[in-house]
């Protein structure tokens, strides 16, 4: 069992947002389901205009998202978020001076105590690098629980920016879901929804934090892959060890007089391979004049990781 709280909240009275709603929405479709269709979180989506986002409301909905041992529980909010000597807040419809709305030490709280296998916040509200933050934390030390990853649009001292009624930050995470930051096996984990969006942000932008305390990453959302698995295990048939070398000739390209049907299939797996980086032509610019000029392919370091996920029988 999986599930997500996605909160959105554009209607504050002082000072009302544009993106916060669309970008909830559009998170929410997009991680209900994997990329083949079949169901992913069971999502409770929470908007405002349409409910009254209110403290007790928020409270209730991430103590309820973070309750029992689910295989993952996702925690993600869209919003205003606010700073001040005693830490984070996420700001609900009903903040008032000295009343700002959920402690972010609050929802790590809640999500350090939960029994839930695996745990993910996402915020992309203003000063939500605070979540856990070991300069507001009173022994100067963030503890994260096993099991748990948080994602923040900024710092804690930086704002986080809409644009064209779309935050900056939660658009580069739906595209990251929707295969962005997907491996070569179609699986998106926090750890590469954090490297995509870290790359796609400047140095004088917005930075994202990431905190994590696993052993190893949960996928997030599963895209059909970008090699198909057949071919992926047949690396070590064309490879017998991670160093060797494959011998190409013309009869591997199809479009040569001399083409073999049988040589021209492997090619064609091969320069899927060579599609995702796992294998690179040696002494030829491209894989075709690799073939025509009868020189070799290898694998790349990470085709070796691939080579040896399937030489013990992991893939």
């Amino acid at each position: 069992m999986r599930k997500a709280l996605i909160v959105g909240i554009n209607d504050y009275p002082s000072s009302p947002l544009a993106g916060c709603v669309n970008d909830a929405n559009a998170l929410a479709t997009i991680i209900e389901s994997n990329g083949d269709g079949s169901p992913n979180f069971g999502v409770r989506l929470l908007t405002c205009p349409g409910i009254q986002i209110t403290r007790p409301v928020l409270r209730e909905a991430i103590e309820q998202l973070f309750s029992g041992d689910s295989d993952m529980a996702l925690l993600y909010f869209s919003g205003h978020g606010y700073i001040k000597s005693t830490g984070g807040y996420l700001v609900t419809v009903d903040a008032k001076k000295y009343d700002e709305g959920i402690s972010m030490d609050e929802v790590l709280a809640l999500a350090n105590q939960s029994r839930a296998k695996n745990k993910v916040v996402i915020l992309d509200c203003c000063h939500s690098g605070a979540m856990g933050s070991p300069s507001l934390a009173a022994n100067n030390i963030a503890q994260l629980s096993e099991g748990l990853s948080v994602l923040t649009a900024s710092r804690d001292s930086e704002y986080a920016i809409e644009i064209g009624g779309a935050g900056v930050f939660t658009s580069l995470v739906i595209d990251a879901l929707k295969g962005g930051a997907a491996d070569v096996r179609g699986n998106i984990t926090p750890g590469s929804l954090y490297a995509y969006v870290d790359e796609a942000l400047g140095a004088w932008d917005q930075r994202p934090i990431f905190k994590t305390n696993v052993t190893s990453f949960a996928t997030l959302r599963r895209i059909p892959p970008k090699v198909p698995f057949d071919v992926l295990r047949r690396i070590t048939q064309y490879f017998s060890t991670a160093d060797s070398e494959y011998q190409l000739d013309p009869s591997y390209e199809d479009t040569d007089p001399s083409a073999k049907p049988g040589n021209v299939k492997v090619f064609k797996e091969l320069q899927k391979l060579q599609s995702v980086g796992l294998v690179v032509p040696v002494d030829a610019e491209f894989m075709y004049f690799a073939a025509i000029n009868s020189k070799t392919c290898r694998l790349t370091a990470l085709g070796y990781q691939y080579w040896r996920l399937v030489n013990e029988k992991k893939l």
